[in-house]
């Protein structure tokens, strides 16, 4: 998926992407990251004038993640708004020093999009996924779903100070 300046500038109207990105090589090494689906791009590019580009829109898709507690698979539908400024510049210019933060400074006609929908999918990926706010999850000793049942592990905990001090009252 990508676009060009010239052919955006002769439009009259925005150029409309519809595609299907797939993710699986930025969340490769992501544990908390099951599955992730194609991440569906609906977004549109338009000239602003001065050489500058809007392409915005919204991408959709589906991630599972481990439960972060009892590593429960969990589905997580995620709607992504996205928004970037592409802007063309002959080559680095004194222009790029007064760098507007939300304008991305480009040097090459054709722009690929793929990286800046991959970027927007990690950056509102959800940090922590929990199967129910209730959960219990695993027990520390044995390894058990404390969903699902209890287990007889001593679970007290003692502090490292005090543990010289444990059995003193036994």
């Amino acid at each position: 998926m990508h676009f060009e300046f010239r052919k955006i500038v002769k439009l009259d109207g925005p150029q409309h992407f519809l595609e299907q990105v797939n993710v699986d090589r930025v969340i490769k090494g992501l544990a908390d990251i099951v599955a992730a689906e194609l991440v569906h791009a609906d977004l549109e590019a338009t000239y602003v004038g001065d050489n500058t580009v809007e392409v915005h829109g919204k991408l959709t898709g589906q991630v599972d993640m481990a439960c972060s507690r009892c590593l429960t698979e969990v589905p997580k539908q995620l709607y992504i708004p996205f928004h970037e400024v592409f802007k063309l510049v002959k080559k680095q210019s004194e222009e790029i020093q007064d760098e507007d933060s939300d304008t991305i400074y480009v040097d090459d006609d054709m722009v690929d999009l793929i990286p800046f929908v991959e970027e927007a999918f990690l950056m509102h990926l959800p940090q922590i996924s929990y199967c129910k706010a209730s959960c219990k999850g695993l027990c520390q000793k044995c390894g058990s779903d404390l969903n699902e049942s209890a287990c007889n592990c001593d679970t007290k905990v003692v502090d490292p100070r005090l543990a010289a001090l444990k059995d003193f009252f036994e």
